[in-house]
């Protein structure tokens, strides 16, 4: 009996465990702000919706540390081959949200030492995508691994938990 208690404590301090690091590591799977907004915050926000969601979905900010939305925001004039470039009071508009919203948690975010420009290639996001198969992504409903909306079906909202997940032509995520 003290064995079963102890075995049942071991895994209930161990679940608890995991809980925390999994919660620790959902930081960027929250919206883009889950507090209410000042009026430039909003305003910020739109902007950022209306710019960057004309070409892409709109990321929460959260996927990626700080430098790399900088040097994100500082190479617009070639953005993944695209001329990205805007107002520049728009630019530093843009450029103040996402530092004020990027994630602060380097261990999901951080590409040993480089700057990750790309959310795909994040150890989290990798992580996350390991049993997802090119074939599941080179479908015309998806074309790319960027392409969160086609599968997350609350990706704008900012939720990308797995039972909102939704694979063209493969159903839901089990």
């Amino acid at each position: 009996m003290k064995t079963l208690w102890n075995l049942s404590l071991a895994a209930a301090l161990l679940a608890g465990g995991v809980y925390v690091y999994a919660d620790d590591e959902k930081e960027h799977t929250r919206p883009i702000q889950s507090k209410p907004l000042s009026k430039h915050d909003q305003s910020a926000t739109a902007l950022y919706k209306k710019e960057c969601g004309a070409c892409h979905m709109a990321y929460q900010p959260g996927f990626l540390p700080k430098r790399s939305w900088d040097k994100t925001m500082k190479g617009l004039d070639n953005h993944f081959g695209t001329d990205a470039t805007m107002d520049t009071n728009d630019t530093q508009t843009i450029q103040n949200h996402l530092m004020t919203y990027a994630s602060k948690n380097d261990r999901i975010t951080d590409i040993k030492g480089a700057v990750a420009l790309r959310i795909s290639q994040t150890p989290h996001f990798v992580r996350e995508h390991r049993e997802v198969t090119k074939k599941m992504i080179a479908q015309p409903e998806i074309k790319s691994i960027a392409n969160c909306t086609a599968c997350h079906t609350k990706a704008q909202a900012g939720s990308y938990r797995e039972r909102e997940i939704n694979i063209p032509n493969y159903g839901r995520w089990e």
